[in-house]
């Protein structure tokens, strides 16, 4: 099974959990604890944010809230369900700004984008989630149906209402993965991207042909110019969402035609 994948825990005890079902908002046996769920997932998300996904066990927590391990697990099974509270948790936190019929389709869609890529950014260890199996909680459905309204009235259907929203909040995980990856390696390496094309440039000098890569050598210059960088991040974002809207505005048009 891989780690840190959303969907693998007790589905039954998980949805218990998800939605606070009576009788599950504290310790489900064993003597009455100063502890709640919500007090357990809310130690959890902290400590992911300050210190990543992998830090979080089930021990780890444990120590951060001031209990055994096995006084924890009366309160949550085990790391999988707590994976779904926590990211159920995250999604009911986001904003939910009413979707305005008069608002341009466009504007509404950024407005979706643009939350989830700020989810990524409070909270760096979502984008590194595998969430093929989402939870079934309210902060997830509630997330859902809210993002659904911005591509409420286009005329496409419901299939493709949904594929549509798929496919924008993955373009968003997706380039949140590479920015965080970028900080990662200059954090790693204590080299930004300028200092490492300063320490390789003159073995690159003595190996790269141009002439065999023209293609290459010009676009990479251009990108290079305009970047200061190699790549970045901030403009796979908004150059890949105007496509990725674009996209979109085909769609639309074919179905009013």
């Amino acid at each position: 099974m891989a780690k840190n994948r959303s969907g693998t825990g007790d589905p039954a005890r998980t949805l218990e959990l998800l939605w606070r079902m009576p009788g599950h908002g504290r310790a489900a046996r064993g003597p009455k604890q100063g502890l709640t769920v919500d007090a357990v997932v809310g130690t959890a998300i902290a400590l992911a944010d300050r210190e990543g996904i992998d830090a979080v066990t089930m021990r780890a927590l444990a120590q951060e809230l001031g209990v055994t391990p096995m006084t924890l697990y009366t309160y949550v099974p085990g790391k999988a369900e707590l994976l779904d509270l926590m990211l159920d948790t995250v999604h009911q936190r986001m904003p939910r700004p009413e979707h305005a019929t008069t608002t341009p389709w466009r504007a509404r869609v950024e407005v979706v984008a643009e939350a989830n890529r700020e989810l990524f950014r409070q909270h760096p260890w979502v984008a590194a989630l595998n969430v093929n199996r989402p939870p079934l909680g309210p902060g997830s459905m509630d997330k859902y149906e809210h993002e659904l309204s911005a591509f409420e009235g286009l005329g496409l259907d419901d299939v493709e209402m949904d594929a549509s929203l798929a496919h924008l909040l993955a373009f968003v995980q997706s380039t949140a993965r590479a920015a965080i990856d970028a900080q990662a390696v200059a954090r790693d390496t204590a080299l930004s991207d300028a200092d490492w094309w300063a320490a390789n440039a003159p073995l690159l000098e003595q190996v790269f042909d141009p002439s065999r890569y023209p293609l290459a050598t010009r676009v990479g210059a251009a990108a290079g110019e305009a970047h200061h960088a190699p790549s970045s991040p901030e403009h796979a974002y908004t150059f890949g969402l105007a496509r990725v809207l674009d996209g979109f505005a085909r769609l639309i048009e074919s179905r009013s035609d």
